[in-house]
């Protein structure tokens, strides 16, 4: 837990300047057995001291703000995330009961409900068929060739993916689609990734 700054009441702006006004009126009351200039240069630095003490407070109160506030929005983000994530396994449920047109009734509108829910709080499905494979995204559980594909492609999505932002919660399970060896596709990306590999040689030496 963050310790509050010491030294006063934190925003009490009212108090600290009266506290100087104060500080400044006694100084030049103490200086009046001096000559006058000599106790209103005691009173002018006895004011200097109590507002660089005032500023520094406040500043030490707004960065205590600051704390608070960055500390309070990363607790709301884990329990949201751990909120969120014990529901995917709901929301597997209710995915697989749609594929079998079982989602009805009543049913469908708790279902649509939830995911209308977790969708708000920032939970996001991913993973569609013929999309690009990106192993930072998905999971290949199936492996094949296809000559209707010119790049790694899901070809069946088996798990959808979820993330929280830019966090991935769980990668989307797929089954993943090469090029059919030694048609045009995979000719043409043979030849990318050796002129690539050339290029990195070339820049190497």
């Amino acid at each position: 837990m963050t310790d509050k700054p010491q030294g006063g009441k934190p925003g009490d702006d009212s108090a600290a300047e009266e506290a100087v006004i104060k500080a400044a009126e006694e100084a030049a009351a103490a200086g009046s057995g001096e000559s006058g200039s000599e106790g209103l240069a005691a009173a002018k630095r006895e004011l200097a001291e109590r507002t660089g003490d005032l500023q520094r407070l406040q500043a030490e109160y707004q960065n205590y703000r600051k704390r608070v506030e960055r500390d309070r929005l990363t607790v709301r983000e884990i329990a949201v995330s751990n909120i969120l994530e014990s529901l995917i396994p709901v929301l597997d449920d209710i995915g697989r009961a749609r594929e079998h047109g079982e989602v009805t009734g009543g049913f469908k509108s708790v279902a649509e409900s939830l995911e209308t829910v977790v969708a708000k709080l920032g939970l996001q499905q991913f993973g569609k068929e013929g999309e690009p494979f990106d192993p930072t995204m998905h999971e290949a559980l199936m492996h094949s060739y296809s000559s209707d594909v010119t790049e790694d492609t899901c070809v069946q999505v088996l798990q959808p993916g979820y993330r929280i932002g830019e966090r991935i919660i769980r990668p989307a399970m797929v089954a993943v689609a090469e090029p059919q060896p030694g048609s045009q596709a995979s000719t043409d990306a043979e030849a990318k990734s050796a002129d690539a590999d050339k290029s990195d040689g070339g820049s190497d030496s």
